[in-house]
Formats: C-alpha cells, sequence, structure tokens
C-alpha cells in the first residue's frame, strides 16, 4: 500500500538555497535535486505506507539536513502554511585545515585582487604585467601539530584568471594557464579563443609571474564594461560584461590598451590549495604621443 505525502517548506535562511533530495527514513530516495521554489509551493510524492519520517537534504553551499515526521493535516491547515524567510545562521568550522585557502561552507569562493594605476599627463600604453607574488603549497602534516616550515613555494601555482581595463577598454577574461616547457607544438596552440574567456600562458622569470598576449575587446564603448553579479556575496562586486566583448581573433583590430590610468584585476577560483602571497605589481608602459 502507498500513501501520498505533501512537502511544504514553511521557512529557511536566504543562504539555504538548495537543491535538495529527499528520502525516507528506509534510505529509499524519493526524489533529488528538487529546487527551493519547488518546496515553497508544495511537492507531491507518493511513497509507502510504513514510511513514518522524511529527510530533506540540502545538497547547495549551505549543507543541512532535516527530518520530518509525518503527520495527517486537513485542507484548511495545509492552505494557511505560508512560506517565510528566516536570516538563521548556517555554522561551519574554519582554519581546521592548513592545506586549503579559500575553500567556505565546502565551496571554493574566488579570492580577487585588484590593483589601481595612474599614470601622468601623457597617455600610456600597456606593455606587459609582471606580478610579484610567491604561491605556497602546504603539505599534509603527518602527526597532526602544525607548523610553519611544512611547505614549499612553487612555480605553477597562480592566479587562473586576469581582467585588464580602464575606462573604455578591456581584454575581457584572460584564462591564465603556465607556458608549455621544452614543448613548442603545445605553445604554439596559444592564445586559445573561446567564447567567453581568451587563454594566454604565463611565465615565471626571476621570481615574476608574467604575461603580455593581451588588448581591447570591447564591442561598444557605450556599454558598460561590467555587470552586477548575481551572486549573493558582497565580496564579488562586478563580473565582466560578455555581451559586450568579442573574443574572436581580431586580427586588423588589436587595439592596445591606451588611457591615462590602468587597472589589473587577478582571479584565483579554481582551486584551493594555494596559499597566494601578493606583495608588488609592475606594469611597464610606454607614453603614447598622439
Amino acid at each position: 500500500m502507498s500513501q501520498i505525502i505533501l512537502i511544504k517548506l514553511t521557512s529557511a535562511s536566504n543562504r539555504v538555497t538548495g537543491p535538495f533530495d529527499i528520502t525516507d527514513d528506509h534510505g529509499n530516495i524519493i526524489a533529488t535535486n528538487v529546487s527551493k521554489q519547488d518546496l515553497i509551493g508544495g511537492v507531491a510524492y507518493s511513497v509507502n505506507d510504513n514510511v513514518l519520517v522524511i529527510i530533506l537534504q540540502s545538497t547547495g553551499k549551505c549543507k543541512l539536513t532535516k527530518y520530518i515526521s509525518i503527520t495527517e493535516l486537513n485542507i484548511a491547515q495545509i492552505a494557511a502554511i505560508n512560506f517565510v524567510e528566516k536570516n538563521t545562521g548556517c555554522l561551519w568550522r574554519h582554519l581546521t585545515s592548513p592545506v586549503i585557502y579559500n575553500t567556505f561552507y565546502g565551496t571554493i569562493e574566488p579570492y580577487i585582487i585588484e590593483y589601481p594605476f595612474s599614470y601622468q599627463y601623457n597617455d600610456e600604453i600597456l606593455q606587459n604585467v609582471k606580478d610579484y607574488t610567491k604561491a605556497y603549497k602546504y603539505l599534509d602534516i603527518p602527526d597532526g601539530v602544525w607548523n610553519y616550515n611544512n611547505r614549499i613555494e612553487t612555480d605553477d601555482r597562480w592566479f587562473n584568471k586576469a581582467v585588464l581595463y580602464n575606462g573604455q577598454q578591456s581584454t575581457g577574461v584572460l584564462e591564465l594557464v603556465p607556458k608549455p616547457m621544452h614543448n613548442l607544438n603545445a605553445y604554439m596552440k596559444y592564445p586559445i579563443y573561446g567564447t567567453e574567456s581568451k587563454t594566454i600562458t604565463y611565465t615565471k622569470s626571476d621570481n615574476f609571474y608574467q604575461y603580455n598576449t593581451f588588448w581591447g575587446l570591447v564591442k561598444d564603448k557605450f556599454i558598460p564594461l561590467f555587470v552586477t553579479s548575481c551572486n549573493s556575496s558582497l565580496s564579488l562586486d562586478k563580473i565582466v560584461n560578455q555581451a559586450n566583448m568579442d573574443y574572436g581573433k581580431r586580427s586588423f583590430k588589436k587595439e592596445p590598451l591606451r588611457a591615462k590610468d590602468l587597472k589589473v584585476r587577478h582571479i584565483l577560483d579554481n582551486r584551493s590549495d594555494a596559499h597566494l602571497v601578493s606583495q608588488f605589481i609592475v606594469t611597464p608602459a610606454q607614453i603614447s604621443y598622439k
């Protein structure tokens, strides 16, 4: 025999965004990847008569599990249920592992640092970017006793994205990868043109990470270069307006970044096992006379 149950979300924090997996007290899977919006409206399922408890598990950033006993309600009681948003906390223990950094609530969050530059009277053309950053990898501690010496400095861990821009120009998203060493065939494949980014190589020489394969990609200077992120995190202030970027080869339209100011935005969002200690950055440029 089976029974029909209605699962309806009555309250949740705005951090709990879902999706949700639903199981019963016998370990049977009732549904997976159910959206928060569907649960607010209410979803019905058929389960066995011997099921007494429903287990609702959030699989999003803020993971939680709720055990809900099946109770009988009449139509009026069900209709009176309204969803209320409560800003309850999602507890998480941080700094429990020395080998990970920009991981929060089980999710890698971007580490972003932006450098502003202001030139003198003349416009200047950016030639390349040289960044003095130390990238550390911490090793596992077999005895469980933390120490600062259990680390190595690496050459192939760095920011994986960059955006260079001024008031009217932008490179769009530059995907940064280490230059293939002793492999000319692999190196000649770069730059790689994508639909929402361009992949270029960087090198590390004299402790400087440096790259130089970039140019302006803006389609229309009268359209914003950035848009506001839909992410609820206030630390992510803006993202590139991809609709206004042309990531094609632009064989005869590779305009250099030329202005009286420049901003260099470096992003690490594909790993959390690199400890980046940013110290200073140099952007060699030449005066542009007109």
